[in-house]
C-alpha cells in the first residue's frame, strides 16, 4: 500500500495548484498517515471497529488519486423538494454547485482556504490522510447578526465513476457573533466499494447558533468515516442530529468544545441497522469553561447481523465548575445475532458539576406486542408501531418544526 500511496500522491500534487507550503503540509501529513496507517483495533477509540481489516476484507486495493477535473453532471430530481434551501452539491469530493440563492450575499462571506494548520491532529490518522489528498478547503463565513433565511442542503452524491477509491472531502463553517445556519448533510450514494473520509469544522462565535442534521439512508457498499469538529464560545448553542441506516460501514465522529461560558452542545443520534451493517457514533464533549451544559441521546434498532457501537465521553476541566453533562444509550436488538456495544465515559477534574450517563439494550417488549395485537393489529404492524415510538423520541429533539417533519418523512417516521 505504501508505494501506491506515494505514487498517487505525487500524481495528485503534479495535477494540483498548491503552493510550496502546502505540499510540505500535506507531505508531512502523508508521512503521519504511513507511519499510523488505517486505525485498528489496537487502538482503544477503534476497538469495535477495525477499519484497516474492513478495507482490507471488502475493498482490497485503494487507489488514492481522484481526478477532480472529471465534470460530473447533476440530476436536478436528487434535489428535496419538500422545502426551499441553499444547495452544497459535492460529487465524488469535488463541489459541484454552490447556490445560496435565499440569502442576502453581503452577509456570507464565501473563500477557498489553504489547509496548512488546519486540523493537523497527528494523533488521528484519518485526518492525516484527508489533509494529505483534499483540495482547496471552502469556508463559508456568517457575518455578525445574520441569520440564515433558509436552510442549507448539503448534498453529497458518489456515481460510478468512482469505486475502490478514497475519497477526501474538508469544508469550513465560521459563525461570527449571534448569526446562525440550518444544515441538512444528504448522502445519495451510486457507486460501490469506496471509502469516504470527510471533515467539518464548525467555529461558533458569542451567541452562534448551529443546527446540523446528517442523514446516510440509503443502502450502499461505501465504507465512510466522517469527522465533525465544533469549537463553542460563549453562550453559543450547537445541535447534532445523526440518522445512520446506509452505508454498510460508518463511523460519525463528533468533537466538540465548549469554549464558553453557558455554551450549549446537544447531540442526538439513531442507528436504524440491518443486514451486515456496522455502524458506530463516537462523541467526545469537552467542557472547557464554567456553566456549560451538554446533552446526548443515542437510539439503535439492530437486525440481522448488524452491529451498533455508541462511544460518548464527557471531559470536564478543573476550572469548568457549575457543568451540567448528560447522555444515554439505548438499543433494541431484533434478533440473537444483532449486536451492540456501549461504551460511557465521564472524566471529571471539578466538583460543582451535575453529570451522569446510562446505557441499556433488550428486545421489543413482548407484553407490548400482545396488547397491540389483542387490539387487531397483525404482528409485524405491531412491531413496526413499537419501533417508531422508540426512535421518535430521538426525533422530537430536533427544535426546528419544518425540519422535523422533513427528516420524519425521510427516515419513514410519519
Amino acid at each position: 500500500m505504501e508505494q501506491k500511496l506515494k505514487t498517487d500522491f505525487d500524481k495528485f500534487i503534479s495535477a494540483s495548484n498548491f503552493s510550496s507550503q502546502e505540499i510540505k503540509f500535506k507531505k508531512e501529513a502523508l508521512d503521519n498517515f504511513l507511519k499510523n496507517g488505517f486505525p485498528s483495533r489496537k487502538l482503544e477509540n477503534w476497538k469495535f471497529l477495525d477499519i484497516n481489516q474492513i478495507i482490507k476484507k471488502n475493498i482490497g486495493e485503494l487507489t488514492f488519486y481522484n481526478d477532480y477535473s472529471i465534470k460530473n453532471e447533476i440530476d436536478d430530481n436528487i434535489f428535496i423538494k419538500e422545502i426551499e434551501h441553499n444547495k452544497i452539491v459535492i460529487v465524488n469530493g469535488k463541489v459541484e454547485r454552490l447556490s445560496f440563492e435565499y440569502e442576502e450575499s453581503d452577509k456570507i462571506n464565501l473563500t477557498t482556504l489553504d489547509n496548512i494548520n488546519q486540523n493537523s491532529n497527528y494523533n488521528n490518522s484519518l485526518l492525516s490522510l484527508n489533509n494529505s489528498f483534499s483540495k482547496k478547503i471552502h469556508n463559508i463565513l456568517v457575518k455578525k447578526n445574520y441569520s440564515f433565511k433558509k436552510p442549507l442542503i448539503i448534498y453529497q452524491i458518489t456515481n460510478e465513476k468512482v469505486s475502490s477509491t478514497n475519497i477526501n472531502f474538508q469544508l469550513n463553517f465560521d459563525l461570527e457573533e449571534s448569526s446562525s445556519i440550518k444544515i441538512i448533510n444528504f448522502s445519495d450514494d451510486n457507486s460501490e466499494k469506496n471509502f469516504i473520509n470527510n471533515l467539518f469544522n464548525f467555529n461558533l462565535g458569542k451567541n452562534a447558533i448551529l443546527k446540523n442534521y446528517k442523514l446516510d439512508k440509503k443502502s450502499n457498499t461505501n465504507i465512510k468515516y466522517d469527522y465533525s469538529n465544533i469549537i463553542q464560545k460563549e453562550n453559543s448553542v450547537s445541535e447534532t442530529f445523526i440518522f445512520s441506516s446506509g452505508s454498510d460501514y460508518l463511523k460519525n465522529e463528533v468533537n466538540c468544545n465548549l469554549e464558553g461560558q453557558y455554551s450549549s452542545a446537544f447531540i442526538n443520534g439513531i442507528h436504524l441497522l440491518s443486514k451486515n451493517k456496522h455502524h458506530e457514533i463516537r462523541t467526545n464533549t469537552n467542557h472547557l469553561y464554567e456553566n456549560t451544559k451538554s446533552y446526548q441521546l443515542i437510539k439503535s434498532v439492530i437486525d440481522d447481523n448488524s452491529k451498533s457501537v455508541y462511544q460518548g465521553k464527557i471531559y470536564v476541566d478543573s476550572k469548568a465548575q457549575k457543568t451540567d453533562g448528560y447522555q444515554l444509550s439505548k438499543a433494541v436488538l431484533l434478533n440473537e445475532q444483532a449486536e451492540f456495544n456501549a461504551k460511557p465515559e465521564l472524566e471529571i477534574y471539578a466538583d460543582d458539576v451535575k453529570c451522569s450517563h446510562g446505557s441499556a439494550s433488550g428486545s421489543l417488549d413482548e407484553d407490548s406486542i400482545f396488547y397491540l395485537m389483542s387490539r387487531g393489529l397483525e404482528q409485524k404492524t405491531a412491531k413496526e408501531l413499537l419501533i417508531s415510538g422508540f426512535l421518535l423520541d430521538v426525533v422530537e429533539k430536533i427544535t426546528d418544526e419544518e425540519i422535523k417533519k422533513l427528516i420524519r418523512k425521510i427516515i419513514g417516521l410519519n
